[in-house]
């Protein structure tokens, strides 16, 4: 009697640790579930910010020296054109809740490069649909009247700049496009001295150029910027760095000096 007595309770034992093991499998299961959910609704919302609001981007190249450099975090706002349905434009066509809007003329675009699409540029508009362009050296002339220029001394943003263009000779203007004033640099014997016809920008079209002249590839070598493929304008930066990792021509620098710059400075055009 005793020894089925203590059968029974090593029988109930083992069965209470089984059920117990099957609970356990199965509120592990459910927390897995509702964490992948969890995981999965954060993503969505994340990249739907990113999407619609403000999106991140990293300065690779130097073609908007000086006002942007190697390794600057650029934050773009991708809502001044017109909001955008989510995730509309990764399957084509940006699809927009309000607008659009038109791009003014000194604007900083973020754009995907009309010959691959799957890369992000960044340029200042120069040219607005229906507008009259022509080119002569330097000189751009916009509807007849030229993008104005004055001659300035070196600006603070060379020491910041990477070797590679540290070591150049340039020559430093500030510019007036549209109304918004800005710096541009060129190289002394620099291939900015081209000319060209008189020519119209297209409808929905835009005509794109960098503000390092002599050392940016922009409409003036592969045409026109398509409404559709503007992303949205730069706004500020958030962060400038270059990383070994990222940049390999280059060393790591920390630039806490240009955190926080505002990228466009608006004049009265009136005064």
């Amino acid at each position: 009697m005793e020894e089925q007595n203590s059968q029974e309770t090593f029988l109930s034992r083992v069965f209470r640790k089984k059920k117990s093991s099957n609970t356990h499998k199965k509120y592990s299961k459910e927390w897995f579930k509702k964490e992948l959910i969890s995981f999965a609704v954060i993503g969505f919302v994340v990249f739907a910010f990113r999407s619609t609001f403000f999106e991140p981007f990293r300065i690779p190249t130097g073609s908007m020296i000086p006002t942007l450099l190697i390794g600057d975090f650029v934050l773009v706002n991708k809502f001044i054109y017109g909001f955008k349905v989510p995730y509309s434009d990764m399957f084509g066509n940006p699809i927009y809740i309000t607008g659009p809007y038109e791009p003014k003329r000194g604007d900083i675009i973020v754009f995907k490069y009309p010959q691959n699409p799957s890369l992000n540029y960044i340029k200042r508009l120069i040219g607005v649909p229906g507008d009259e362009i022509e080119i002569d050296g330097r000189q751009i002339f916009v509807n007849g009247e030229l993008i104005e220029m004055r001659k300035i001394g070196e600006i603070p943003e060379r020491k910041d700049m990477v070797e590679k263009f540290k070591r150049r000779d340039f020559e430093y203007f500030l510019a007036r496009t549209g109304n918004k004033e800005h710096n541009i640099i060129f190289e002394p014997n620099g291939s900015s001295r081209l000319y060209s016809e008189k020519f119209r920008v297209p409808p929905g079209k835009y005509f794109v150029m960098g503000d390092n002249r002599d050392n940016s590839a922009d409409s003036r070598s592969w045409g026109f910027v398509p409404f559709e493929n503007i992303k949205g304008r730069a706004l500020l930066l958030w962060m400038s760095m270059t990383i070994p990792g990222l940049d390999p021509e280059h060393e790591f620098v920390f630039r806490p000096g240009r955190i926080g710059t505002i990228l466009h400075k608006e004049i009265d055009l009136k005064k």
